[in-house]
C-alpha cells in the first residue's frame, strides 16, 4: 500500500508539474483569406477549428486582409482575378465586414478598376490604406465613414504589398515588376524615393526599429535587407529557396520567412544576417503573421489549405488549423 501511495503521489505530481509549465495558446481570432473559395474563414486557432466561413458575396477575389484596432472590423480588398501583373478582371471594391455578425456591411468603390491588394491600418493617424496597383499609389480610406481621403503616388508598376514604419513616419511598397520599392512620406503624402532592389521582388517585412527593410528577389533565392537611412541595399542573405512573405519575431531578434519551393520557412538571425534554422510546414507557405503576444507564427499554406502554427521559443509546429483551398492572406482579431 505504500508503494502504490507513494507512486500515485509522484504521479499527480508530474502531472500538476506538466501542467504548470503547459504552453499557453494564443487566444483571440485567426483570419485566412481563400482565394479559390472566395471566402473568409475564421479560426479559433485554441479549439483548432474553423469556427466560420464568410463567402465573399459572389466576388472575385480578394487575396489581403486587416482588421481595425478593436478587432471587430474586417477589411477585404477585392483583387481581381489575376495574378499580380497578369491577364485577368480588375478589382474595383473592397468589403468591410462586421466580425460579430458574420456579415458585409458596407461595399468601398473606388470607383474603377485598380486591383486592391494589401489593407494596412495605420494607428497614428486612424486611417486605412490599401494597395491600389493600377493607379500606381496607395489609397487612404477613413475606416470609419468609408470615404477616400487621398492618395499616395508610388510611381511604380505593381505596388503589391505594403509595410509601414513603427513611428508611423514612412510606408514602404514592394513593387514586384519593377524590382523596386518605393518609399512614401505618410505625413506629406509624397513619393519621396524609390529603391532599386532586383529585376522582380516578392514581400516585405520591417524591423521593429525600423532600420531595415526586408524585401524576397523573386528570380534567385536570397533576401534584400534595406537600409532605411541610406535607402540602398545594405546586404543580401542566402537562401535554400527563393524567399517570400515573412515578419519579425516581437524581440526584434528573427525574421521568420517563408521559402515555398523548399516547404519550410527560414528562421534569420538578425544579428548575423544568416539562416540559423529552417522548419518544415506544408507546401506553398505564403504569408507569415505574428500573435499579439509574440509567442506564435502563423504561416498560411495554400495548396494544402491550412495554417501552420510556429512557437517561436522552441521553432516547432505546434498544430495544423484549418482553412479553405489556396488560403492566403492572415490577419489577427482579439474579437469573436
Amino acid at each position: 500500500m505504500t508503494q502504490k501511495r507513494s507512486f500515485g503521489g509522484a504521479l499527480i505530481l508530474s502531472l500538476l508539474a506538466l501542467c504548470s509549465t503547459a504552453r499557453t495558446q494564443t487566444s483571440g481570432t485567426l483570419l485566412a483569406v481563400n482565394q479559390t473559395d472566395v471566402t473568409l474563414s475564421v479560426i479559433d486557432p485554441v479549439t483548432d477549428k474553423q469556427i466560420a466561413t464568410i463567402q465573399e458575396d459572389g466576388r472575385i477575389k480578394a487575396h489581403e486582409v486587416a482588421t481595425s484596432p478593436d478587432g471587430k472590423t474586417v477589411y477585404l480588398p477585392i483583387y481581381g482575378s489575376a495574378g499580380v501583373g497578369g491577364a485577368g478582371t480588375d478589382g474595383s471594391e473592397m468589403l468591410v465586414i462586421d466580425l460579430p455578425s458574420r456579415k458585409i456591411v458596407k461595399v468601398v468603390d473606388f470607383g474603377h478598376g485598380v486591383r486592391p491588394h494589401k489593407p494596412v491600418y495605420d494607428t497614428h493617424r486612424n486611417v486605412l490604406y490599401v494597395t491600389t496597383e493600377l493607379d500606381q499609389s496607395i489609397t487612404a480610406i477613413d475606416p470609419v465613414t468609408f470615404k477616400i481621403l487621398y492618395s499616395i503616388p508610388t510611381g511604380q508598376d505593381q505596388s503589391h504589398m505594403l509595410v509601414l514604419s513603427h513611428d508611423g513616419r514612412f510606408g514602404y511598397t514592394a513593387n514586384v515588376g519593377p524590382g523596386t520599392v518605393s518609399v512614401l512620406d505618410l505625413k506629406t503624402h509624397e513619393n519621396v524615393a524609390v529603391i532599386p532592389v532586383a529585376k522582380h521582388i516578392q514581400r516585405i517585412a520591417i524591423s521593429n526599429d525600423d532600420k531595415t527593410v526586408f524585401v524576397s528577389d523573386a528570380s534567385s533565392p536570397r533576401l534584400a535587407a534595406i537600409d532605411t537611412a541610406s535607402r540602398t541595399v545594405r546586404t543580401w542573405v542566402d537562401l535554400p529557396s527563393k524567399g517570400y512573405g515573412g515578419v519579425v519575431t516581437k524581440d526584434g531578434q528573427y525574421l521568420v520567412l517563408a521559402l515555398p519551393g523548399a516547404k519550410q520557412m527560414g528562421v534569420i538571425n538578425l544579428s548575423s544576417m544568416k539562416l540559423e534554422k529552417t522548419i518544415d510546414v506544408p507546401a506553398s507557405p505564403q504569408e507569415v503573421l505574428l500573435s499579439p503576444d509574440g509567442k506564435d507564427v502563423f504561416v498560411s499554406c495554400n495548396t494544402s489549405g491550412q495554417v501552420a502554427e510556429i512557437d517561436t521559443a522552441k521553432w516547432s509546429v505546434m498544430q495544423l488549423l484549418p482553412a479553405g483551398i489556396w488560403v492566403d492572406g492572415l490577419a489577427w482579431s482579439a474579437a469573436k
